[in-house]
């Protein structure tokens, strides 16, 4: 039996799980009915009765309490497909190849069972290398919109493939994408067919059950163990059964002859192993990733912790060990699991005794369950899928709470029923790495500001107190910085701050331009072409300053990145005046650091070339917060190189405002040559 996780549960009753395994025997008839296999119930009860056994090993090196393992809907028909593929009707044609062909059905599903046992051999074997691989870490990416959505769109495949039990109608078997859709048009297209006396045992059995799950729920306080609807529904419904000869009479549909016994163990067929490569590594991950699903959301229901690695083995070795006994792949079966622990069976010792009780029922008294009727093993399953189904309460809450998890739930979910479990984990999976990238590539932006008398720094769009110290700007974004937002955090640094040197430097030229244009004009013809100032402008990015040398007068200035300036004479023409006029009143950026996790080789030249870029504007650019992992990507990075060292680093925000305030007020530095 496969982990339901509780380490510390309370001692169950056998009684209460023999109607599990006897639910799983015979709903899994009909999954079984697509391998073609005429002994499908033996394979079941070899299933329900090594899985148990075999589960004893996982008992052993697995710390969470076991769910109840088993056949799941989709994989029987994964499985089932495989087998009609490799083993189709035409390979045992006793007359021609044409219509009305009569095949020999023994031999066909005698190889078919050595197929599905070769390749659940197979799928074992993988589980096992990848969870030794260590692969269990793909667990991590199931998160819990994704998990509930999946096993909700699992509930929907279970339920649909009980419908023409409940109902008694015979449709055709459908898998693949659209399956769900098909079945139930299979299902309504044969409305008609409809066994009355099926369905209306059926419904009482699910009316009952409901009732004594809302009973139990609403008295567990007060119930010393809770009342066995199932176990109930099972004998009476085996014994009006078998008193008014439903199946004779009535047409009700049961679950027939038992056979007593066990086969010997046997070595699979390791020669078709080539040909089952690829199905086996897909049916591997979606059995896993349903187990592992709902082992999710029971540890959380429960307050326990799943290691993937570990249940990835102790799932492979399930399936290869049980498949010399002639088993198929198992994995977590969400009917039997949920029917389990709603009946309070909380610990390994529930999969124990059910095992010895199945082993009893098929060596001894399977005679006596024949008359079971399978509608009300549907009944069984669909009541206590219910749980299943209330998830989808998730809905309005993520709607209120996260729209970006709102929309992993409804892809994983919808994705899922319409394409099937194998591609809609795929799709669901891919989708929320998309959502990954979203959230870096769309972040939170913010200009904060300072709470007066404090050192704290809050966004001055949420706080009315926070203000920004004046002549600074302090940016951050709430996202690393690599090569696909690079630009983008670039593009959001010059919206919020308002200043793009870029602009600034071609308005300034522009205007430039004019003021000569105007100050031509005034001059006169004669006027010495020697005498003519030539202005070279000097960028020291390190110092934060423009030296500017004015040729033919031979006079200097200097003027500091925060607007200051000095000359070595009392007056100075218009043209360098203007010339020299500030840019921006804005003379320090901070970048808040402190959100960025990591940083690449893209990001550090980014944020390197927004340095250079702002020093040419006189916008000196200094970071705060970074943490000492991302100061040792940014030295493995060659980031502090000049003009950039790491005299822009400060520890904390409020360091490097005081750093940017007490630039401000620098003395005039010396002529420099």
């Amino acid at each position: 039996m496969a982990p339901i996780l509780s380490s510390k549960g309370i001692p169950v009753w056998g009684h209460r799980f023999w109607h599990q395994h006897r639910c799983n025997a015979v709903t899994s008839r009909a999954c079984l009915c697509d391998v073609g296999s005429c002994s499908s119930s033996v394979w079941v009860i070899f299933i329900i009765l090594s899985s148990p056994i075999i589960h004893i090993l996982w008992y052993l090196q697995t710390y969470i309490n076991s769910f109840s393992s088993g056949t799941f809907a989709v994989i029987s028909l994964m499985i089932g497909g495989v087998a009609v593929r490799e083993v189709p009707d035409s390979m045992f044609a006793v007359n021609g190849t044409n219509a009305s062909q009569v095949v020999d059905f023994d031999a066909r599903d005698a190889r078919r069972v050595e197929v599905v046992v070769a390749l659940t051999t197979l799928v074992g074997i993988i589980q096992f290398v990848l969870g030794l691989l260590r692969f269990g870490f793909l667990a991590i990416y199931l998160t819990e919109p994704l998990v509930r959505g999946f096993t909700t769109a699992a509930a929907v495949h279970v339920s649909v493939s009980q419908l023409k039990y409940l109902l008694g109608v015979h449709t055709a078997r459908f898998n693949g994408p659209l399956s769900v859709v098909y079945s139930i048009e299979a299902v309504f297209s044969n409305i008609a067919t409809t066994n009355v006396a099926t369905l209306i045992i059926g419904l009482v059995c699910t009316v009952f059950l409901y009732i004594i799950k809302d009973l139990n729920e609403r008295f567990k306080k007060k119930l010393p163990i809770p009342i066995p609807g199932e176990i109930i529904v099972v004998i009476v419904s085996t014994g009006i059964s078998y008193g008014m000869l439903m199946s004779e009479n009535y047409g009700v549909e049961v679950v027939g002859k038992i056979p007593t016994g066990l086969l010997p163990p046997k070595i699979p067929d390791f020669s078709v192993f080539p040909n089952l490569l690829a199905d086996a590594v897909a049916i591997s991950v979606v059995g896993f990733s349903i187990a592992i699903s709902l082992a999710k959301i029971f540890a959380l229901k429960h307050g326990y912790s799943v290691d993937g690695n570990q249940e990835l083995m102790a799932l492979g070795l399930c399936n290869f060990m049980s498949s010399f006994f002639h088993t198929f792949v198992v994995t977590a079966s969400m009917s039997r699991t949920l029917v389990q622990e709603s009946t309070g069976g909380h610990t390994e010792i529930a999969g124990l005794l059910a095992s010895l009780l199945v082993l009893l029922v098929v060596v001894a008294i399977g005679f006596v369950f024949q008359p079971l009727p399978t509608t009300v093993l549907a009944a069984i399953i669909m009541v206590n899928l219910l749980g299943m189904f209330k998830q989808m309460r998730d809905i309005p809450v993520l709607w209120r709470t996260s729209k970006i998890e709102l929309a992993i739930w409804l892809v994983s979910f919808f994705a899922s029923v319409f394409l099937g479990l194998d591609y809609g984990l795929v799709v669901s999976m891919g989708f929320a790495i998309l959502t990954v990238i979203y959230r870096t590539q769309c972040p939170k932006n913010a200009l904060l500001g300072q709470i007066p008398d404090t050192g704290l720094y809050f966004d001055v769009d949420d706080y009315e107190e926070a203000e920004e110290c004046s002549g600074i700007k302090i940016f951050q974004s709430n996202t690393s910085i690599y090569f696909a937002n690079s630009d983008l955090y670039v593009s959001a640094l010059k919206a919020k701050t308002g200043i793009d040197p870029a602009q600034l430097l071609t308005s300034r030229n522009s205007q430039l331009k004019y003021a000569k244009r105007d100050n031509g004009k005034s001059k006169t013809v004669n006027h010495d072409s020697s005498l003519k100032k030539h202005a070279v402008v000097l960028l020291d990015v390190e110092l934060g300053v423009t030296h500017e040398v004015v040729n033919g007068s031979q006079k200097q200035m200097h003027v500091y990145s925060n607007g200051q300036r000095t000359e070595n004479h009392n007056e100075s023409e218009s043209e360098d005046d203007f010339f020299l006029q500030r840019l921006t009143p804005i003379h320090s950026i901070i970048l808040d650091f402190t959100p960025v996790n990591f940083i690449d080789s893209v990001g550090a030249k980014t944020i390197k070339s927004v340095i250079k870029e702002y020093a040419t504007v006189d916008v000196k650019v200094v970071l705060a917060g970074c943490s000492r992992i991302l100061l040792s990507d940014l030295r493995t990075l060659k980031f502090f190189c000049e003009p950039v060292t790491s005299d822009l680093i400060f520890p904390t925000i409020h360091d490097a405002v005081l750093h940017c305030k007490h630039r401000k007020n620098l003395p005039i530095c010396p002529d420099i040559h």
